[in-house]
């Protein structure tokens, strides 16, 4: 089966969210599925596992991708059974119910499964997550690639419309307040690229764990890009060592992935700065 008709037709886990909405922006026949919390009869709650199954099992769906998550590092350090229902569990539902209809799927994870002492990591590098967050990921991507059929995308640092530091850095320049940027590096990328790569590889139906992500940058350089970008001055950005934070979970000193496998298979436009910044600034 071609690319084109595993795509017609697709549903997306987590269609409200910065990659889920840009892969059903992009293909819009896909049946976007919201969180329950949201209006429309297109919802469910990801830990409600009857219904996430039902919904599999009803629509049939060629491929399945779960773009579903508790992304929130500290949220998931103190309530780890709902990271673990979320990041983890519903992922085995998912799975369980896909092999019944024969569906692909595909599993958006992150870098955070890995300890941060290297960077650079590929798709053969042990993970060894520092905090729960990175941990419930983890599980969930062992319970994905359990079915030979299956697609783990390990990202980095997704922004886009809401809820990430490039955006931050961008509203509070904006507002001309203080930037603070904590020492460490990894490997962003905005969210209509990553949701463009996921299609492609989609197209060639490949299966294992593929890195999609931006070039390593330091969060400090990225802020000081963005300044320069939006013409305003870079002063009030300022450098902090992650042990003057008052984190409930620790973070990776360097999450930085490896996108060569990406590259040779699909290209690489999804890793272009200058494009991933001019999309974040409506260049």
């Amino acid at each position: 089966m071609t690319g084109n008709e595993l795509k017609k037709n697709m549903l997306v886990f987590g269609a409200g969210g910065q990659a889920g909405s840009e892969i059903c922006k992009l293909f819009p026949d896909a049946l976007g599925i919201h969180h329950s919390s949201n209006t429309g009869t297109s919802s469910v709650e990801i830990t409600d596992y009857v219904k996430l199954e039902d919904i599999i099992l009803k629509t049939r769906p060629e491929v399945i991708v779960n773009a579903v998550a508790l992304t929130n590092v500290d949220l998931c350090e103190t309530e780890r059974p709902r990271a673990l229902a979320i990041n983890s569990e519903s992922v085995k539902h998912i799975v369980r119910a896909a092999r019944v209809v024969n569906s692909y799927v595909v599993h958006i994870s992150t870098d955070y499964v890995f300890d941060g002492f290297t960077g650079m990591y590929g798709e053969n590098s042990v993970p060894n997550p520092i905090n729960y967050y990175g941990l419930s990921k983890l599980l969930g991507d062992c319970a994905a690639l359990s079915y030979d059929d299956s697609l783990v995308v390990r990202t980095s640092g997704v922004f886009g419309y809401k809820g990430n530091y490039p955006r931050f850095v961008v509203n509070q320049l904006k507002e001309n307040k203080e930037v603070k940027a904590v020492k460490s590096f990894y490997s962003p990328i905005h969210a209509k690229l990553l949701a463009e790569a996921i299609l492609d590889l989609i197209d060639l139906r490949r299966t294992g764990i593929v890195n999609v992500a931006g070039q390593r940058v330091s969060r400090y350089d990225l802020a000081v890009e963005i300044a320069e970008r939006m013409n305003v001055p870079n002063s009030g950005i300022h450098e902090l060592d992650q042990s003057s934070m008052t984190w409930a979970a620790k973070r990776p000193f360097d999450s930085s992935l490896d996108c060569s496998l990406a590259k040779r298979l699909i290209g690489d436009s999804f890793m272009d700065f200058d494009r991933n910044l001019d999309l974040l600034l409506n260049i």
